[in-house]
């Protein structure tokens, strides 16, 4: 992909560590000049939160991060009215802060919002880009300054949980996924402080276990999970008590699982 010749805010000196896979960091850097909306998509833990911060970063923007759930409103996206010293006072929600100034708006695991809030988005995501505010009467312009970018996890989406095909088809897509083992392994070592060679074994050992996702796991173990053992390792914690309490017990409850899980980190580290 070829370098963009537009000019972009001056970037932030220290930017948040970030490898890239391919070439997202150009299409988002495109996307951004081109207004348009971003979806990211790809397994829990994979690095899509870093990225966007670390675009954030690279492009001197604002960033509203939002973690979506299950009792997120649309109120709490745009704004509402608050009682202050006896007056009622607007005050504004993330996304509308993101509108009125500039900036990325993230919306993190949007399928955990409610509905109504994806209706919210409508506006935002094609050529009108605004953002109307039933309660106070505006409606806001979008500034070219503006971008919203939204991410989930295609592995958990239900049939009561999932983004509509004409939400999705409002924006640019981008599927993430965990990155080549020698890739992943500089990641944990850097974030870490462990060396490469001891941070292998453990990559070898998440290998295994996301290998096992769907069978006997929800969900494989993440590189921010591997950040937390290598970075416990590191700390003087051995690498048995480590890999039990980041790669094993935050993956399941089940106590025949886990002892299945154990032997296998075993067999792996030995």
């Amino acid at each position: 992909m070829k370098p963009l010749l537009h000019s972009v805010p001056q970037p932030a000196i220290d930017l948040p560590y970030y490898v890239p896979a391919g070439h997202e960091c150009e299409l988002f850097e495109l996307a951004w000049h081109k207004r348009l909306p971003l979806l990211l998509k790809g397994p829990t833990g994979c690095g899509k939160t870093r990225f966007v911060a670390h675009m954030a970063s690279k492009l001197g923007l604002p960033l509203h991060t939002v973690s979506c759930h299950d009792d997120l409103t649309a109120a709490d996206l745009t704004g509402r009215y608050l009682l202050k010293g006896g007056d009622t006072v607007w005050a504004d929600g993330p996304l509308t802060r993101a509108v009125r100034e500039g900036g990325i708006c993230y919306l993190d695991e949007i399928v955990e919002a409610r509905k109504d809030v994806t209706v919210v988005l409508h506006p935002l995501t094609d050529d009108r880009r605004i953002l109307p505010l039933d309660r106070t009467g505006e409606e806001l312009q979008a500034p070219d300054t503006f971008m919203l970018v939204v991410s989930y996890n295609p592995g958990y989406q239900t049939l009561l949980k999932s983004l509509k095909p004409s939400t999705r088809q409002r924006f640019v897509a981008i599927e993430f996924d965990f990155l080549p083992i020698d890739h992943e392994i500089a990641v944990v070592a850097a974030e870490s402080g462990l060396s490469s060679d001891r941070v292998r074994p453990l990559l070898l050992l998440a290998r295994r276990l996301r290998a096992l996702k769907g069978q006997d796991l929800e969900e494989g173990v993440s590189t921010r999970l591997l950040v937390y053992c290598a970075s416990l390792i590191a700390a003087g914690v051995s690498s048995e008590e480590a890999v039990t309490a980041t790669m094993i017990e935050p993956l399941t409850d089940d106590l025949d699982v886990k002892k299945a899980l154990i032997e296998v980190a075993r067999a792996t580290l030995s």
